[in-house]
């Protein structure tokens, strides 16, 4: 069984970088299982390229905080064109309380004490996917117990900078290093690191790919022609 990472690209190789050691991590805790990283945009290689030079059964898990374009249309239309027939999809990575609450330990290691925050998140058009975020956001309310705002940084509204005041603290509702990271440091210096290859995501997406293969399991049996 082959599980493939499926991320959004970026031409910053920081985030890149994030990519590649969440996948080391998870290779670590898989022991046995081929853990390949593919990406939906921007970088090579593609999603596309990397499940057809798979033999055998495919797991792709999006490394995607939210479930939209590309997770619902982009990646398993790409695993279309691949023409492999035996591929599972899992759920992607967020919204959750454990991605939640590793961006509260981002903010803590950035100074954040207990100023009101802003969770900036990366956008959609996919009403489904901002309500991703709206969840996210109750959740780090609920964990941090202070006001918080969203904003966005491309996309949908209200944008980070139309929310943004002199008090508040930055949450990067973000995975990895890249453009999306770099506009809100432009707003601000008081912002916490993207997520990061952090254990809890580690736990989660090791997780995600026992469930596709446990009998009963939430996406058990999903294939690229059912999705």
């Amino acid at each position: 069984m082959t599980l493939v990472l499926a991320a959004h690209g970026t031409r910053d190789s920081a985030g890149s970088r994030v990519v590649h050691d969440l996948a080391r991590r998870v290779r670590d805790r898989l022991s046995g299982v081929d853990v390949r990283v593919a990406f939906a945009d921007v970088r090579s290689p593609s999603v596309a390229e990397v499940v057809a030079s798979v033999a055998g059964p495919v797991v792709v898990v999006p490394a995607f905080l939210a479930a939209g374009y590309h997770v619902r249309v982009d990646i398993p239309a790409q695993v279309l064109r691949s023409g492999h027939s035996q591929v599972t999809f899992t759920e992607p990575l967020g919204p959750s309380s454990a991605l939640v609450a590793a961006m509260h330990e981002r903010l803590v290691e950035a100074g954040w004490r207990n100023s009101p925050l802003v969770l900036a998140a990366a956008g959609s058009s996919d009403p489904r996917a901002l309500a991703d975020v709206r969840t996210a956001a109750r959740l780090l309310a609920s964990s941090t117990s202070v006001p918080v705002r969203i904003g966005y940084l491309a996309t949908a509204r209200p944008l980070v900078a139309d929310v943004l005041c002199d008090n508040d603290f930055v949450a990067s509702w973000l995975l990895a290093p890249g453009v999306f990271h770099r506009m809100v440091r432009d707003l601000t210096g008081r912002v916490s690191e993207p997520i990061g290859a952090h254990p809890n995501v580690v736990d989660l997406v090791v997780r995600r790919y026992k469930s596709s293969n446990s009998p009963g399991g939430p996406v058990s049996g999903r294939t690229a022609s059912q999705r």
